[in-house]
């Protein structure tokens, strides 16, 4: 084997050998930001389902307020007219 073919060679083979260094740490940068997406992910589940109680809270709270308001509404009007509850 001549000098020159010697060195394309073992060119060659280190090429390959950092390509493959290469491959791998992209293979590992992917993993990674893979893992991140999904830990991101869910957290944010987490904050809509979260999110998601407490607006049932603030609803249900809510209707309870509009319910109490239309009886008190309700019950003015029987007073008004003479016909509330005698107590």
């Amino acid at each position: 084997m001549s000098s020159g073919q010697h060195n394309a060679g073992h060119t060659h083979g280190q090429t390959q050998a950092k390509t493959e260094q290469w491959v791998e740490s992209a293979k590992g940068t992917a993993h990674q930001a893979h893992d991140k997406a999904c830990d991101v992910a869910g957290k944010t589940e987490g904050q809509a389902q979260l999110s998601k109680e407490e607006n049932a809270g603030f609803f249900q709270q809510t209707g309870e307020q509009v319910v109490h308001m239309a009886q008190g509404a309700i019950d003015g009007v029987k007073n008004t007219l003479g016909m509330g509850e005698k107590k």
